[in-house]
């Protein structure tokens, strides 16, 4: 599933891709996809398809094809301080990008059938939080895994705003997925073959939308026959803040607006530098011929033709790209964690610091 956009050669570009074909519509999903690097969630050996629009999966590791995450990440409508169930979670990729957007007061559970992936995303999630140099600019809601069939969650369990299947609903199972939705709340899955929203508007009341066709694995029907008994999956506690939290989270808030006032003071008018962002080299797609001759096989590449007819002209262009960036050969500074420096510089002790810094090894 996926191959709808061009492949990106690291995930700003990937991201660019998916906003031209408008996969990716609104600025908050954008600053969620730009904060969480998809090639994070790779094993080392398969980054070179980090950035392809096309799903991956390695045993029980999966990922879907990041033009269905764009269109589950819009269609789900998401806001700060609601409650996410994600079904299927996974790698915890799509519920880290969701965290970034539900804030510090949000909640953010994923149930995944394999425990193996359980502790995956669970590593990936610390590996998030300790190094990624976009996690300072949000204020997040860490996502909570547990192990367990998504068909066996608990009935005395809370209601969700937003809920998302990764795998193919059975018919028989759609008012089950409902049924875990608050009035007002949405649920996106793929459902015959159609990734489905669903809102609910009332008690009974439903609206049903279509967004595209898609092909998921089927969820997995729960197992009894060892022990003839129901597993049921008991979702974590919706638990209210601790005071050190909420003391962080309003230290931080506090900080972040000083560093914005000093760089509105700065600038004078209060508006920022216009961001450099790196030239996209422009790349003509060409066919691969592939001639059978006495039972050999040669494969050769050639141009279209009316590539050629431009091949002066892209030549002129990269020449002219390349004369454009010599006068800044300098490539741009890596970007500063104001917000770190800040806090390393408060008189506090060092494990406060630290503690206002999530620890965070950058």
């Amino acid at each position: 599933m996926g191959g709808a956009v061009s492949a990106g050669e690291d995930n700003d570009e990937l991201i660019d891709n998916l906003k031209e074909a408008q996969y990716i519509r609104t600025e908050l999903v954008e600053q969620a996809f730009r904060a969480v690097d998809r090639g994070d969630y790779y094993l080392e050996e398969f980054k070179d398809n980090a950035y392809k629009d096309l799903a991956w999966k390695h045993g029980n590791i999966h990922l879907s094809a990041p033009c269905i995450y764009s269109e589950v990440m819009e269609a789900l409508d998401l806001q700060p301080g609601l409650s996410f169930l994600n079904l299927g979670s996974g790698t915890g990729y799509l519920s880290s990008m969701v965290g970034l957007i539900l804030g510090p007061f949000g909640v953010n559970h994923g149930v995944e059938l394999h425990s193996d992936v359980t502790e995956y995303a669970k590593q990936k999630l610390d590996f998030f939080i300790k190094t990624s140099d976009s996690f300072d600019k949000f204020e997040f809601c860490e996502p909570s895994f547990v192990t367990g069939n998504c068909l066996e969650i608990s009935p005395d369990c809370t209601q969700y705003d937003r809920v998302y299947c990764g795998a193919g609903v059975q018919k028989e199972h759609e008012d089950y997925m409902k049924n875990l939705l608050k009035v007002g709340g949405i649920l996106v899955m793929p459902l015959e073959e159609k990734l489905t929203k669903i809102t609910r508007t009332g008690p009974s009341a439903w609206e049903t939308k279509k967004i595209l066709a898609v092909s998921f694995a089927p969820l997995i029907q729960p197992n009894h026959a060892d022990s003839g008994k129901s597993s049921l999956v008991h979702l974590p506690p919706v638990a209210v803040r601790s005071l050190q939290d909420l003391a962080r989270i309003a230290i931080r808030g506090t900080i972040k607006k000083i560093i914005h006032q000093e760089a509105m003071s700065k600038n004078g008018n209060g508006l920022k530098n216009t961001p450099r962002f790196k030239r996209r080299r422009v790349r003509r797609r060409r066919m691969e011929t592939i001639v059978f001759l006495d039972k050999e096989v040669f494969a050769s590449r050639i141009s279209n033709p009316s590539d050629d007819n431009n091949n002066s002209e892209d030549m002129e262009d990269e020449t002219q790209d390349e004369e454009e960036t010599k006068p800044s050969e300098l490539k741009p500074d890596p970007p500063v964690n104001f917000l770190r420096e800040k806090v390393l510089s408060l008189p506090l002790p060092d494990p406060l610091k630290y503690y206002l810094l999530y620890y965070r090894e950058k």
